[in-house]
């Protein structure tokens, strides 16, 4: 693995950063549970990337599960945690429409990515790194030129989509392990 050091960071959220809700949505705060490790993974990233980012799909507000302040309110309270924790999120991004809206901002489409580097000019997606624990997550990666990262219980998704995983890893804290020994 090559040393990240000054790129920017993109990472997805349920599935990598809190417990997946299969079959459902995160909509309170009291349902953002953080997985294991991420929290020491956020503050070894604060120390190696120049940017980070979330970019979540959010299409249970489109399905009127929740609302945007509900959102906010979840995303708020993890900023809280990772910045108590030594770590850092520089923005987070998401997309509230259905999959049937064919969004340019729902990922795959690289829409979010293009608003990160919009509004943080030195964020260049090419020395960029894209982590997800989905098919969907990767062809965004790769769609807008970063190097792409799947985390997760699904490691098939890289056998039989070689051309989209650069790397795959079975957390985020064991993708932060890496990156510190490449440093190291």
């Amino acid at each position: 693995m090559k040393d990240f050091s000054g790129w920017s960071l993109f990472l997805d959220r349920d599935g990598v950063i809190n417990q997946r809700i299969v079959g459902g949505y995160v909509t309170r705060p009291d349902e953002f549970i953080v997985l294991p490790g991420v929290l020491d993974a956020m503050r070894t990233f604060a120390n190696v990337f120049a940017h980070i980012f979330i970019v979540t799909n959010q299409q249970g507000i489109g399905k009127g599960l929740m609302t945007e302040a509900d959102l906010q309110l979840i995303h708020d309270n993890f900023v809280k945690e990772v910045d108590g924790h030594g770590g850092r999120i520089d923005k987070i991004y998401h997309c509230p429409k259905l999959r049937t809206d064919y969004s340019f901002d729902r990922k795959p489409r690289i829409g979010m990515a293009l608003k990160a580097r919009k509004e943080f000019p030195d964020v260049n997606l090419k020395h960029s790194v894209m982590v997800g624990d989905s098919k969907t997550d990767m062809e965004f990666g790769r769609h807008a030129g970063m190097t792409t990262v799947l985390v997760g219980e699904e490691p098939q998704i890289a056998t039989y989509n070689p051309k989209l995983v650069d790397y795959y890893f079975p957390t985020l804290f064991d993708f932060s392990k890496e990156l510190l020994a490449v440093r190291s």
